[in-house]
């Protein structure tokens, strides 16, 4: 469905590592100007043209190099827990 592999937590998807190397990420849509301010990151499109939406972003494999990856991942996990705390 999100075009490659996807990683649930509790039910709910949290991260997607894509064909093309790229990470789809869930997150809080009101951080997104903050994080598609960061190098590799871009709104996260459905095909070619559809937006997925502010709480979706798409993060290029070349920005996931060394600790680029736990740094992504953190806040996609921490919208997961304030999901949980609601």
């Amino acid at each position: 469905m999100f075009g490659g592999v996807s990683f649930m937590v509790e039910g709910r998807m949290v991260v997607a590592a894509r064909r093309d190397g790229a990470l789809l990420l869930r997150i809080d849509p009101t951080a997104a100007k903050d994080l598609l301010a960061r190098p590799g990151c871009h709104p996260a499109l459905m095909g070619t043209d559809r937006p997925m939406g502010d709480g979706w972003i798409s993060v290029e494999q070349a920005a996931l190099q060394g600790a680029g990856l736990d740094a992504w991942l953190e806040p996609a996990l921490s919208f997961h827990e304030a999901q949980d705390a609601k």
